[in-house]
């Protein structure tokens, strides 16, 4: 396979891992990035490691992404943020005190006079970029490690199931979405997209031996 052809069939996967950066940074930094990890997985992917190709290529991917969020210099939190940071706190510790637990957003969004949705988003932020700082009482942790990338609760079989079926054709991911994620019977799909029960059940048939034909390994040259 060639590498246009690795890229074109591994894009999915790349998105998959910078969708969760991307409220933060450029998206086709990130994709770039992404695009790199593939590279060298191309290059080192061996068959004899016993897995598929985009298993391999998951945490070499991941690695790069990562490695430009820890290393790009131009995220930064606004002087309001920060001013408003510092108030969320103030206010924390203050509600803490008087109601001897910790407030809800709801409660803070009262006593603040500030949106709910504003307070969210604020610490959101903070919490983005203190992650990716060095912080910890005994010695010093890169915090960054911890801003998953999915990869503690990675499984290398789901991930394939998932970058599989994002490559189905959308007639096909509605049906599987319906019948899997949303748990509905046939019967309930046939009345939802106007076709038979025995249609229904024949295409979800020619979809999982389709999965499963495309689960099996496949090497790349």
């Amino acid at each position: 396979m060639s590498i246009e052809e690795v890229i074109e069939k591994n894009t999915n996967l790349i998105y998959y891992i910078t969708k969760r950066y991307t409220r933060y940074f450029d998206k086709d930094d990130l994709f770039q990035a992404g695009i790199i990890g593939l590279l060298k997985a191309y290059k080192n992917y061996k068959e004899q490691t016993g897995v598929k190709f985009s298993t391999y290529a998951f945490s070499s991917i991941c690695g790069e992404v990562k490695k430009f969020v820890r290393e790009d210099k131009n995220i930064k939190i606004s002087r309001e943020y920060i001013q408003l940071s510092q108030a969320i706190e103030r206010a924390k510790e203050f509600l803490t005190q008087k109601l001897m637990r910790k407030p809800t957003v709801e409660e803070l969004s009262l006593f603040l006079e500030m949106d709910e949705v504003k307070i969210a988003d604020v610490e959101s932020a903070n919490e983005f970029v203190r992650s990716l700082d060095y912080e910890n009482d005994e010695e010093e942790i890169d915090l960054y490690n911890k801003f998953a990338c999915e990869e503690k609760a990675y499984d290398a079989s789901i991930q394939d199931l998932k970058t599989e079926i994002s490559n189905l054709s959308e007639e096909e991911k509605e049906l599987i979405t319906e019948r899997y994620y949303n748990d509905l019977t046939q019967s309930e799909i046939s009345d939802k997209l106007g076709i038979s029960q025995v249609q229904v059940s024949r295409k979800e048939t020619k979809i999982l031996s389709k999965l499963k034909e495309r689960l099996v390994q496949t090497p790349v040259n």
